[in-house]
């Protein structure tokens, strides 16, 4: 048996931690990630039980086998054809269950592998779970698993006002919280009055080397949505997933998305230089490489862009000092010196939000992208801003902790 033992894995092997759910109609709320330790996925092992009884399932955004490549994709539901259980769409014609999904279901079993940052949009369904779940009287269990990018805090929390489908509460962009806690912290922030049950990992140590959150060597990384290609991804993306809201992009369409960006027109050397002038402590924890990319689709698709490399998988990776939320603002506050008119900010319907720019809901308001575009702003502006939001963060979750 492996160190850890995630949520899924306990269930599995603890026929009492199971009894309270003998008799009870299972829906599971899963994607590609919610497999066992030996790479069974959640729904075939639950189904294989002979004393639960599984009548539905729901998918997240990307699907329940994470069949959607790019975001704002639809997923229709379906019968699964190995179960014959519907497959119901939390990313198709609805974004919360309705009444007639949640008939078929006494319990909610929600075993998803989250990137532990607030845009990664699993958190948001977790919340219109729960939220669906206290209106109808279901019960939720949580299969708690490691959050991969451990549990340093960064960046500016949501204002209120700014929720959205990629903002589903005053969370900085870095949040340190796994699903259980981030479930426990939901109803206690939203008052919902819901019978919830987190089921613990056991042997989760998010301070240990060299995963620092996710157990390298000893569990296989499955990609929870189709760009979340591995570790590296992971600790990357509180960062660089707001470069969704620029132009620049954001390497999708190559091997290392998320892990890199660029553009036909960056100059990548003198924009590290620029970097290092302004904020040299900013870049700690990593290493920067230019280096050239043609995506295959997605912003620049054929055309050869000049860009960056985040490096955080070798000896030089510092887990506490890694920032990638303040290296990727610095990204962008370091072009917009180099090139004060550059059209950095995309201008698109982000997630089916038609108002606001991608790069505020993004951030859960517009204070980075107003931080970026004000030439009299410096990063100690910003690191005031963000320290006081992180310095609370840090204080309001110790009470949800569980590891």
């Amino acid at each position: 048996m492996p160190v850890l033992q995630s949520g899924l894995d306990r269930l599995l092997a603890d026929p009492d931690l199971r009894r309270p759910l003998r008799g009870r109609r299972i829906a599971l709320v899963a994607h590609p990630a919610s497999v066992t330790a030996d790479l069974t996925h959640a729904i075939d092992a639950l189904a294989a039980l002979p004393d639960l009884q599984l009548s539905a399932a729901f998918g997240p955004q990307h699907g329940l086998r994470g069949d959607k490549q790019d975001n704002m994709v639809e997923s229709p539901d379906f019968l699964d054809p190995v179960h014959g259980i519907p497959v119901f769409s939390l990313y198709g014609t609805v974004r919360r269950p309705t009444p007639s999904m949640l008939a078929s279901c006494d319990v909610l079993l929600v075993d998803l592998q989250d990137l532990g940052c607030r845009i990664y949009t699993f958190i948001t369904t977790l919340r219109y779970l729960l939220e669906a779940a206290t209106r109808h009287g279901k019960a939720v269990w949580i299969l708690d698993r490691p959050n991969p990018a451990g549990r340093p805090v960064e960046g500016l929390r949501l204002r209120p006002g700014w929720e959205s489908f990629v903002g589903a509460g005053p969370l900085p962009m870095r949040h340190g919280l796994t699903m259980g806690e981030l479930a426990c912290w939901f109803i206690n922030t939203l008052g919902l009055d819901v019978d919830c049950t987190v089921v613990r990992m056991h042997g989760w140590n998010p301070e240990a080397a060299p995963g620092y959150g996710w157990p390298l060597g000893e569990r296989a990384w499955i990609n929870p949505s189709p760009n979340a290609a591995n570790v590296s991804m992971a600790r990357c993306y509180a960062g660089t997933v707001m470069l969704e809201g620029s132009t620049l992009s954001e390497g999708r369409g190559t091997t290392r998305p998320l892990e890199l960006f660029g553009a036909p027109d960056l100059d990548a050397s003198r924009l590290i230089a620029r970097m290092h002038a302004l904020a040299p402590d900013w870049l700690d924890g990593c290493r920067l490489r230019e280096c050239w990319f043609e995506p295959t689709f997605h912003k620049h698709a054929g055309r050869l862009c000049n860009g960056i490399q985040i490096h955080v998988e070798d000896a030089h990776y510092g887990h506490t000092a890694f920032r990638p939320w303040r290296l990727q603002s610095l990204a962008f506050k370091a072009l917009r010196q180099l090139q004060p008119d550059y059209p950095l900010w995309r201008d698109f319907a982000y997630e089916y939000e038609f108002e606001r720019l991608a790069i505020d809901l993004i951030n859960g308001s517009p204070l980075l992208r107003e931080w970026v575009d004000d030439p009299t702003a410096t990063p100690a502006d910003l690191d005031a801003l963000s320290r006081a939001d992180e310095g609370a963060w840090e204080q309001e979750r110790k009470e949800f902790l569980l590891y």
